[in-house]
């Protein structure tokens, strides 16, 4: 048989959306992939079933209708405090996902080096290969997943082109803050490098801690591609509706990678989704309040039971240590990902190992999340009491 290619034997599906698979095998409430299991907003659901039969319903422009584009310029134009254009600053994607692999393949030769944060979300590490880059990845260190800002300075003196920075993170909910990122910014300016972000949880971050676009910081514009998505903050992540927002030489490439990606993301959605983009301040203030209420009832249900976690300071996930299961006989033989299998089949809840998202050996940590309906975590805290009740 015909080979395949050497860079698919060096990374994994993905183990997310493999929890969800045996997740749903089993019919345990599921954790694992970061999607909510409540509606989004009536006004963008009523928005879509107007599109349904007015349209469009043919391929928009490539890179973003008109009406979405400037729409979504007037909202990142806040978050960068800086007057986006529309026209030539923004390119829209088939999600998140695709905003980050078109800005590695535009700015990435073969060969290049990239700096990826560990733990960091799945994707980058494929997407550092698939794009032809070498990563070099810099610890976060547990439990306040702080960093050694000479780490990356060595990176830079290696020649990395560019680093990624997921903020607020996903799978640890840091978020990094305006010194953090000042200091990452300056080096980015002495080694002439990129800073590529994924800042789709920008909405969700718990005080005291406050989101700070890289982009907005003095000089970084022209070094900074921000890549984001309407997913979470809408609660869409079925839409795949996604961006990218740079320099508008950046924007250029960038659109030419996606056009030959995916052409363009769906032409209805893009229609319905103006509605969302288009809500004043009120909306965002009340996602952030019904998190952070979600976020304060289920770390007290961890407590109340006994899980040891962190305390994210943003976006909806909690890293869970399982350090006193892997003490016991029954799983001192364990992977995390065996773990995890362990809990779907016999506590009835998907969790993601959390060796998927570290370079470094680690076992003891795993991924849950919170974006599912008062019901949900309370029927899912019920289940963990189980869990807990062998420490006992």
């Amino acid at each position: 048989m015909p080979k395949l290619s050497d860079r698919v034997g060096t990374f994994t599906d993905s183990v997310i959306r493999r929890m969800t698979r045996i997740s749903n095998e089993y019919g345990a409430i599921n954790l694992s992939q970061g999607f909510p299991d409540f509606d989004p907003p009536k006004e963008m659901l009523d928005a879509l079933a107007k599109a349904a039969y007015d349209g469009p319903h043919q391929y928009s422009v490539t890179f973003g209708a008109k009406n979405f584009r400037d729409a979504l310029a007037k909202k990142v134009s806040k978050t960068i405090k800086r007057t986006i254009n529309p026209d030539t600053e923004l390119c829209i994607t088939c999600g998140g996902t695709e905003a980050m692999m078109a800005a590695m393949m535009t700015i990435c030769n073969p060969g290049d080096k990239v700096m990826v944060f560990s733990p960091f979300y799945e994707n980058y590490g494929a997407d550092t290969i698939l794009s032809g880059a070498d990563p070099i990845y810099i610890p976060l260190v547990p439990p306040e997943y702080d960093f050694d800002i000479t780490l990356i300075e060595g990176g830079f003196r290696k020649g990395a082109k560019a680093i990624i920075i997921c903020n607020p993170s996903n799978p640890c909910g840091k978020v990094f803050t305006r010194e953090e990122l000042s200091e990452i910014g300056e080096l980015a300016l002495k080694y002439d490098a990129f800073v590529v972000t994924d800042e789709v949880y920008e909405h969700l971050v718990y005080a005291p801690n406050v989101h700070t676009a890289v982009a907005s910081l003095p000089g970084m514009f022209e070094h900074t591609i921000t890549c984001s998505s309407l997913s979470k903050t809408y609660s869409i992540t079925g839409w795949r509706l996604g961006y990218l927002c740079g320099p508008d030489w950046v924007i250029e490439g960038a659109r030419k990678v996606h056009d030959f990606l995916t052409v363009g993301a769906a032409a209805p959605l893009q229609e319905a989704a103006v509605v969302g983009l288009n809500f004043g301040d009120e909306y965002y203030t009340k996602l952030l309040e019904t998190y952070t209420q979600k976020r304060n009832y289920f770390l007290e249900g961890l407590d109340r039971i006994g899980l040891k976690h962190n305390v994210p300071q943003g976006t909806y996930f909690v890293m869970l240590d399982i350090s006193d299961f892997l003490r016991l006989d029954q799983f001192r033989e364990m992977s995390d990902l065996e773990f995890c299998e362990w809990m779907i089949k016999n506590i009835g809840v998907a969790a993601v190992p959390g060796s998927s998202f570290f370079r470094e050996p680690v076992n003891n940590l795993i991924r849950l999340h919170f974006a599912r309906q008062q019901s949900t975590l309370e029927e899912a805290l019920k289940r963990l009491e189980k869990m807990a009740d062998l420490l006992k």
